[in-house]
């Protein structure tokens, strides 16, 4: 079977209450020009396997006034998660969520105040996957 570079409606983070909860209980860091939120939550039964990584991107009106720029920045910010979902950090990521029958949340603010480029867009989200990783391996290993 091929790989898969989509990013499917399984991975897309859309509930609200998880979003509601990410945002309270979870942790956050910071990539510039990112802002991370992340929760690692216990996978539930009703929650199949295919969905353990689950990914929401915003971007405030306050420094965009035009839906378009907003837009713009949240597509480029899903290109690039999508090509990054496929390298060994975030397949060993995923892995280990799998393993371990976690669920993770995360969700990127973009904090910026100019339109970035795909290359930036692309190297930021790669660097904050890994810290991600790190993140979660932490996670892992002082709950299992």
């Amino acid at each position: 079977m091929t790989k898969q570079f989509t990013l499917g409606k399984n991975e897309r983070l859309k509930s609200r209450k998880q979003i509601e909860q990410l945002f309270s209980d979870g942790k956050s860091f910071a990539v510039n020009p990112f802002r991370v939120h992340y929760a690692v939550n216990r996978q539930s039964s009703m929650v199949n396997e295919s969905n353990s990584l689950q990914f929401g991107v915003g971007v405030s009106s306050k420094n965009f006034k035009k839906a378009v720029d907003r837009n713009r920045i949240k597509r480029l910010t899903r290109e690039a998660w999508r090509l990054q979902k496929l390298v060994p950090v975030a397949m060993g990521l995923k892995e280990k969520l799998k393993i371990n029958g976690k669920q993770l949340n995360v969700f990127f603010i973009y904090t910026g105040k100019a339109l970035p480029d795909f290359e930036t867009t692309k190297d930021k989200v790669a660097v904050a996957l890994k810290k991600l990783s790190d993140k979660i391996d932490e996670n892992i290993s002082e709950n299992p």
